[in-house]
């Protein structure tokens, strides 16, 4: 009898063995944060450069609205904005550059452009901008949920890999 109840024992912990191989549901591991980590520094290849861009047209754009401009100050404005558009477009994917090349139009070579022009081509600007660092802050919220999901199945698993339900239990 002894002998029956071993043989026993063993085939239900051969079978709870073929079952944790066979029968588990485990989680796929997918590596989201590494592909989403690359297209975010491919998107921006120098995000400092844009981040300090960024913000010394913001505070250009602040200075058009606050203080009347001569035309010296408008043309210089209006080469600084071309050079920022230049500088941005040389830190950023090839088609972020399309995108902010169909966006920031150059002003007419007919002369020096009026403070009106120069605000709106700089508003035009820190908008794209912000909605270019509002998609990549979107981009890490999705990596960073995705991430914790991963972590939350993963913890749900049971150490032994046999799901909860379908554990037979060596007991006679």
């Amino acid at each position: 009898m002894e002998h029956a109840k071993q043989k026993s024992a063993a085939e239900t912990v051969e079978r709870v063995n073929v079952m944790a191989d066979s029968d588990v549901e485990r989680p796929e591991v997918v590596d989201d944060n590494e592909t989403l980590n690359s297209e975010i520094e491919g998107a921006i290849t120098e995000p400092g450069k844009v981040l300090r861009i960024g913000s010394m047209v913001k505070q250009l754009l602040d200075e058009v609205r606050q203080a009347p401009l001569d035309e010296a100050s408008r043309e210089r404005l209006a080469e600084i904005y071309e050079r920022s558009v230049i500088e941005l477009s040389e830190a950023l994917s090839p088609d972020l550059q399309e995108e902010l090349k169909m966006i920031a139009l150059p002003f007419d070579g007919n002369g020096i452009p009026s403070e009106a022009e120069l605000r709106v081509a700089q508003a035009q600007l820190v908008g794209w901008l912000e909605g270019l660092f509002h998609g990549i802050q979107a981009a890490l919220f999705a990596q960073q949920v995705a991430a914790t999901q991963q972590f939350e199945q993963m913890r749900q698993l049971p150490s032994n890999g046999v799901s909860p339900g379908n554990q037979n239990g060596t007991y006679l």
